[in-house]
C-alpha cells in the first residue's frame, strides 16, 4: 500500500494568517502530510544543506525573500522545515507575523533546543499540535502483528522486511543525530543507555540500575530520558497517586518509546504469535501509544497514568479519573486474572473499567454495588476508542 494512501487523522485547519508548530519524532510522516495538505505552500527545508547553510548565516534572507513577495493568497502559508536547525529564524518569523500577516507552519523534531537556547517560540501567536506514528484507525486492513513486529512508523509498517529500515533508525536517528544536534556528548554511553531503554519500555523505572548497567551516573540517566521525552522519542507514564483503601508505591514512573517496532528492536525481541509474554508487553505498548495519539490529536487534556499497589495489584492505564484499562493478551481473561482492576474499580469507581484482549466477542463481569468490568475484543475496542466512545 503506498503511503499516499494513507488517511493521516491530525486536523491542520488553520484561518488565513494563522501559524502553527508542528512538533513530531523524524519519520512520522510530517513533511508528506504538510506537502500534500498544503501543496502551494512556500517551502524551506531545512534538511538541504544548501538551504541550511545560508539561513544559518543570514537567517534575515527569510525576511528580506517574504515581505518582498507578492501579495500571497488567503489559504496560502510558509512552511519552514526542521525549523529548530536554526532557532534565530523564529525572529523573523515573528516579525513577519506581526508585520506582513503572514501565517507560518514550522515543522520539527524537537522544541527542546529551542526552549534552551531561549529561542523566540512566538508568545502565543503560533497553535500547536503533535504528529504521532501510524495509528489503527489510518490503516485500511490493519494487522495487529505486523504493526508489533514493524512498529508503526509509515516506512517500516508499509516494508516487508522492515529491519533494515530500524536499524538505520536506531543508529543514524537516535544515536548519531542526538548527538549531532548537541543533546548529548557521550554518544557511547548513550548507545549503551539506549539498549537497556528498550528492555525496559513500560517498566517502571530503576535510575540506579539503569545507571550502573550503562556505567552511567544516574543524573545522566535522568537528563537522557529527558532528552527522548523532549525529542518526542518516549513519554513518561506516572503514577496515579491518589490515596483510598491501599498503600500505593512510591512515585516511580514509566517510560514508553514513542514506536512498540522501535522498542522491540532495541530489546532485540520478535513477535511471532499474538500469545505469551513478549506478545504481551508488545501489546500493552501498542494500546499506550493508541491512546496517547487518540487524546493529542482529539486535544484531549487528560494524563495518562497507572496504578500499583505495595501488595502489587496493577493497573496498566488510568485516563484522568474516568477510565481504568488493563491490556491483556488472552482470549478469555477471567476475574481472578484482574485482581489490580477490581481492586481499583472497588475503591475509586471509575466511570468505566475496560479489559483489552484477544476475547472474541465482548462481555461483561459484574462486580457488584453497580460496578462491572467491561472484557472487549482489541478491534472493537480500537473501533470505539476512535469514534470517541470509549474516552
Amino acid at each position: 500500500m503506498p503511503k499516499e494512501q494513507l488517511n493521516r487523522l491530525i486536523s491542520l485547519d488553520l484561518p488565513a494568517g494563522q501559524s502553527a508548530f508542528l512538533w513530531g519524532a523524524r519519520q512520522t510522516g510530517k513533511t508528506a502530510l504538510l506537502k500534500a495538505r498544503f501543496p502551494n505552500a512556500i517551502f524551506y527545508d531545512l534538511l538541504k544543506t544548501t538551504e541550511l547553510s545560508r539561513l544559518l548565516s543570514s537567517p534575515h534572507l527569510l525576511r528580506e525573500e517574504l515581505q518582498n513577495l507578492p501579495a500571497l493568497q488567503a489559504t496560502q502559508h510558509i512552511i519552514i522545515d526542521e525549523v529548530q536547525k536554526v532557532p534565530m529564524l523564529l525572529n523573523e518569523v515573528h516579525w513577519l507575523i506581526e508585520n506582513k500577516g503572514l501565517g507560518f507552519i514550522l515543522c520539527g523534531s524537537s522544541a527542546r533546543k529551542l526552549k534552551r537556547g531561549a529561542a523566540n517560540l512566538l508568545g502565543g501567536r503560533a497553535w500547536r499540535f503533535t504528529f504521532y506514528p501510524l495509528v489503527s484507525e489510518e490503516i485500511p486492513d490493519f494487522d495487529l502483528l505486523r504493526a508489533l513486529n514493524h512498529g508503526l512508523l509509515p516506512a517500516h509498517y508499509l516494508n516487508d522486511d522492515p529491519r533494515r529500515h530500524l536499524r538505520a533508525y536506531v543508529s543514524d536517528y537516535l544515536k548519531e543525530e542526538i548527538q549531532a544536534e548537541g543533546l548529548v556528548r557521550n554518544l557511547a554511553g548513550f548507545a549503551r543507555f539506549l539498549d537497556i531503554v528498550g528492555f525496559s519500555s513500560g517498566e517502571m523505572l530503576n535510575f540506579s540500575n539503569i545507571a550502573r548497567e550503562s556505567a552511567i551516573d544516574s543524573k545522566t540517566v535522568k537528563e537522557y530520558y529527558q532528552i527522548l521525552e523532549d525529542t518526542l522519542i518516549g513519554y513518561f507514564v506516572r503514577p496515579y497517586v491518589k490515596r483510598k483503601n491501599r498503600a500505593l508505591i512510591q512515585a516511580t514512573p514509566k517510560f514508553y518509546l514513542f514506536d512498540v517496532g522501535v522498542a522491540n528492536y532495541l530489546a532485540r525481541r520478535s513477535v511471532e504469535t499474538l500469545k505469551g509474554d513478549a506478545a504481551g508487553k508488545a501489546f500493552e505498548h501498542f494500546i499506550f501509544m493508541e491512546l496517547t495519539a487518540y487524546l493529542g490529536l482529539k486535544e484531549i487534556d487528560l494524563p495518562i497514568q497507572y496504578w500499583r499497589t505495595k501488595a502489587g495489584q496493577e493497573v496498566d492505564f488510568i485516563v484522568g479519573d474516568q477510565v481504568a484499562i488493563e491490556v491483556k493478551i488472552s482470549r478469555q481473561p477471567e476475574k481472578i486474572d484482574l485482581k489490580g482492576l477490581v481492586a481499583f474499580s472497588e475503591d475509586y469507581s471509575p466511570r468505566r473499567s475496560i479489559v483489552v484482549s484477544m476475547a472474541p466477542r465482548k462481555r461483561t463481569i459484574t462486580l457488584g454495588s453497580n460496578q462491572y468490568i467491561e472484557v472487549y475484543p482489541y478491534k472493537q475496542f480500537l473501533d470505539e476508542l476512535w469514534q470517541g466512545s470509549i474516552i
